[in-house]
């Protein structure tokens, strides 16, 4: 007994151990934006230049996340976080250290390779961690807390540490956090073998699917956003991303070793729960940059101030997912949980989308925060343990790199879109004569709208696809071994 507690200790230590992990992952992609206007100052950036420190980061994760996922089921999971750390802790330095725009925009990029490397695994080495439903939905709900939360706590920290020192410690503050966590991860951390680069060892089919998506993020945060959706360099990158991903799947169909098998998307809970998460994203990340924007454009809030307005959203994230989601989701079973909360954050955006030129915090922004804190809160463990529930040990890496690349995308996506629209009104609004702080303001409120309609069809797909009830035993033990040379179903079509 006494063997048994302390086996189940380390299984819970090690996954805050990983969540730690996670969380630095996150925070890196909102803290760098309250810093970049320092940046801006410091290395002298234009503005199209500027967005490169964001974009470089996030062509590599989205690009690798799914292609890392994979490489943890072959190699193993704790390998491949193990190395990710690594990378990501050494860019950090570089990013940190960095005092020319090429030698920052670079070690961003390398830092988007180490932090897709890390957190596409994660959530596989949970699953397989915690194979009893009741204890998957509770350590699922820590790590969505961790995953969901660390945007708005970002934006906390990146006020904080860019008002009080400056914008290298936004970086350098990952270097102790990566070296406790390596060091920690090494102890409890439980390594796996994997099943060889034999069973998946397609080059071929990693440059297909890593060139399409990095192209992909590269046309959608770039392009579209510079030169708008319509234009013809827009609209070619993008045919060639979905040709590369098109020959990617031929590929996968017919190589008996396929990097990505295709079985993942037999499964109508997978195919649902990532399209309604990616739908959720979209509409979400309006709140987070366009809210904060219009914080800081049109009420003149400073960094600090903006990462304690969005502290409640942290806040109820955290109180739901950690302490209540378990419970309802085991209860009440996970899709009954995600409906109430995509239609929380819905009409949290609603509420939103009505904030005038001189918004008071606490009438015109607080609820819209309660409501999307608690919503989200109750989304993402729900999300994400359908997205996980049909994958076997054998796959949970690429699963979980595949609810990271659905998340990355998604919210690329869903912030060119929103901020494109945005910018479009705006700059019509001030031609016809509108005064500036209204015509920002109006800009914001059509994004919001529109984020309304991207979690609006999310909550739709969740009606029609997911299944209802509570996490059967099946779905998350381990399957049965079968005998040599039967093939192994890794996807349930019931599921």
């Amino acid at each position: 007994m006494e063997g048994t507690a302390m086996s189940d200790r380390s299984r819970w230590i090690a996954l805050y151990v990983l969540c730690v992990g996670m969380l630095m992952i996150v925070l890196d992609m909102t803290i760098v934006n309250v810093a970049l206007p320092s940046i801006q100052d410091d290395l002298g950036f234009s503005q199209s230049g500027l967005a490169w420190v964001v974009n470089a980061y996030l062509i590599a994760f989205g690009g690798l996340l799914l292609l890392s996922g994979r490489l943890g089921d072959l190699i193993g999971r704790k390998q491949i976080f193990m190395i990710g750390l690594a990378v990501f802790t050494f860019a950090s330095v570089l990013c940190g250290l960095a005092q020319t725009q090429e030698m920052l925009v670079g070690a961003r990029f390398l830092q988007g390779i180490g932090g897709a490397l890390t957190s596409a695994v994660i959530l596989g080495i949970i699953v397989t961690m915690f194979p009893e439903p009741r204890e998957q939905a509770k350590a699922i709900g820590v790590y969505s807390f961790v995953a969901s939360a660390g945007a708005s706590i970002g934006l906390l920290l990146g006020g904080v540490l860019t008002e009080a020192i400056n914008w290298h410690w936004i970086f350098f503050v990952n270097i102790p956090i990566g070296i406790g966590t390596a060091f920690a991860a090494t102890r409890l951390v439980q390594s796996d073998e994997g099943l060889g680069l034999a069973k998946g060892a397609d080059v071929i089919g990693a440059i297909l699917v890593t060139s399409s998506l990095m192209l992909g993020v590269y046309t959608i945060v770039v392009n579209a956003a510079e030169q708008g959706w319509g234009a013809p360099e827009t609209l070619g990158l993008g045919a060639v991303s979905l040709a590369l991903m098109a020959a990617f799947v031929a590929r996968q169909a017919r190589t008996p070793n396929p990097l990505v098998p295709l079985r993942i998307f037999r499964s109508r809970t997978t195919v649902g729960a990532n399209l309604a998460q990616m739908l959720m994203i979209s509409g979400m990340f309006g709140m987070f940059f366009l809210g904060a924007l219009y914080m800081e454009r049109v009420l003149g809030y400073g960094p600090l101030e903006i990462g304690l307005a969005f502290l409640p959203v942290a806040l109820a994230i955290g109180i739901l997912s950690v302490g209540f989601a378990e419970r309802l989701i085991m209860r009440f079973g996970p899709k009954n949980t995600l409906l109430p909360g995509l239609f929380l954050i819905a009409t949290g955006l609603a509420l939103f989308s009505r904030v005038p030129v001189d918004a008071t915090y606490l009438t015109d922004m607080f609820p819209s925060m309660l409501l999307f804190g608690i919503g989200a809160g109750l989304s993402f463990p729900s999300l994400m343990t359908l997205a996980m529930s049909a994958a076997t040990q054998e796959d949970s890496g690429l699963a979980s790199g595949l609810v990271n690349t659905t998340m990355q995308v998604g919210g690329a996506l869903g912030l060119a879109v929103l901020a494109t629209l945005s910018a479009t009104r705006t700059e019509n609004l001030i031609a016809d004569g509108e005064a500036t702080a209204q015509a920002l303001t109006d800009g914001y409120r059509l994004a919001f709208m529109i984020g309304i309609g991207l979690v609006a069809a999310g909550l739709a797909i969740a009606i029609t696809l997911l299944p209802s009830g509570a996490p059967s035993e099946e779905q998350t033990e381990e399957p049965a071994q079968l005998p040599e040379g039967e093939p192994e179903p890794a996807y349930s079509e019931a599921a």
